[in-house]
């Protein structure tokens, strides 16, 4: 731990992950150094926002995959409805598209899980102070892979793909026509460069731009 002169305030720090084992300790870490208190910890995405209503957190750290909203959605819808609360996104997933999509979403920051607490600490300290703080391998990664090819669309049609649906079975849930399904599927296949729809997906997950 870092020795640090107590605020006069301490940091009020939102923490959301799903997994309680990582969740606890996180919070036992955090809570260990002077400036930074713990104030809330949610499990879900859709209880992000309506704790830090609750407990007007400084700064929410979040991960990305979450039950119930991700943590990218909970992020921009944060921005609405607290935009004095700065967005820090912590995952076990650095991946370019991930990134480009939480800058979007309003995030001040964002960092992979297997640094150290110190570094962030730091980085919660310096998020608070106005800066963006980013894992630089991933701003690096995300520079070169360039934006996602998928348009909005593509991706609905592609998540809506998963666990083997058929091509009526998402044309049912999104509303749209078989024959459109399938464009949209024949496009992402080729945006992606791969054979089929469960490789397209694969693909798209594999580079966070779903």
């Amino acid at each position: 731990m870092t020795d640090q002169t107590p605020r006069a305030h301490p940091v009020r720090v939102l923490l959301a992950e799903d997994q309680g084992m990582m969740r606890g300790a996180l919070a036992l870490l955090l809570g260990m150094e002077a400036d930074i208190e713990v104030v809330a910890q949610v499990a879900a995405g859709d209880e992000i926002v309506p704790a830090a209503l609750t407990h007007r957190p400084d700064i929410a750290l979040l991960d990305i995959e979450l039950p119930g909203l991700s943590g990218l959605d909970a992020a921009a819808e944060l921005r609405k409805r607290m935009p004095g609360c700065r967005v820090l996104i912590l995952t076990t997933f650095g991946r370019p598209g991930y990134l480009r999509r939480a800058m979007e979403a309003g995030a001040a920051g964002f960092l992979v899980k297997d640094g150290p607490v110190e570094e962030l600490a730091g980085a919660i300290r310096r998020v608070l102070a106005g800066e963006t703080v980013v894992d630089p391998a991933l701003a690096a990664a995300a520079l070169s892979a360039g934006p996602s090819p998928l348009t909005a669309r593509e991706c609905d049609v592609l998540r809506a793909s998963a666990d083997g649906a058929t091509v009526a079975d998402i044309a049912g849930a999104l509303h749209l026509s078989e024959s459109t399904v399938r464009n949209y599927l024949s496009a992402a296949i080729g945006k992606t460069a791969t054979r089929n729809r469960t490789e397209a997906l694969r693909a798209a997950r594999r580079q966070g731009w779903l």
